[in-house]
């Protein structure tokens, strides 16, 4: 992740709407070393962590800032955050990385997938089937998420389904919003596929 937002530099664009790389570096770093974090998911917080984020961006809009602001990143969790415990750290930020990286990666014209490690893509496999059920969330058809080896999770059963088939982090990419940009294909009724592609 680091890696990536230094190559792409601090105004290179993002697929997160109205982020440039260093908004999102600037997300990463209050996640992680922020109470303002719970802004996320507590509403009253959520400006405050809007107008923080902003600031940090606005701050790493040249190269050398935008370099400290990801050495801050590097750092990880301070010791009292609960992100500081491997456990906690791997459930909130596999995803959450692998996401964020292909964010950048896949907001210019010239990306081509990258090659991931067996392992890796297990390990992205076994969170998107623990959070699909969220991802999906209010979609009006059964999903069905295929593995190009044949694995399958059933996210939802209803009686029109659409079943959606790449790689995992393909299919992590998908339900996470990234639909337009996810090397996935799908088979089912027209009218329901059209629901989950766009």
């Amino acid at each position: 992740m680091a890696e990536v937002l230094l190559a792409a530099g601090p105004t290179a664009p993002t697929l997160c709407a109205g982020w440039e790389a260093r908004h999102l570096a600037a997300h990463l770093v209050l996640r992680e070393q922020s109470l303002l974090a719970a802004g996320l998911l507590f509403k009253p917080l959520a400006q405050r962590m809007e107008t923080e984020l902003n600031r940090r961006a606005e701050a790493a809009s040249n190269r050398t800032a935008f370099r400290a602001l990801i050495n801050e990143f590097r750092r990880g969790a301070p010791r009292i955050s609960p992100l500081s415990l491997p456990r906690m750290d791997h459930s909130a930020n596999l995803s959450e990385f692998f996401i964020h990286t292909e964010d950048v990666r896949r907001a210019t014209d010239r990306w081509v997938p990258r090659a991931l490690d067996a392992k890796y893509e297990e390990l992205l496999w076994k969170d998107l089937v623990r959070r699909a059920g969220l991802y999906y969330r209010g979609v009006d058809v059964g999903i069905i998420l295929v593995r190009p080896d044949g694995q399958r999770h059933v996210v939802r059963n209803a009686a029109i389904s659409v079943a959606i088939t790449g790689r995992p982090g393909e299919l992590m990419l998908h339900a996470s919003g990234r639909r337009a940009e996810a090397l996935v294909t799908f088979e089912g009724e027209p009218k329901a596929v059209a629901l989950l592609s766009v």
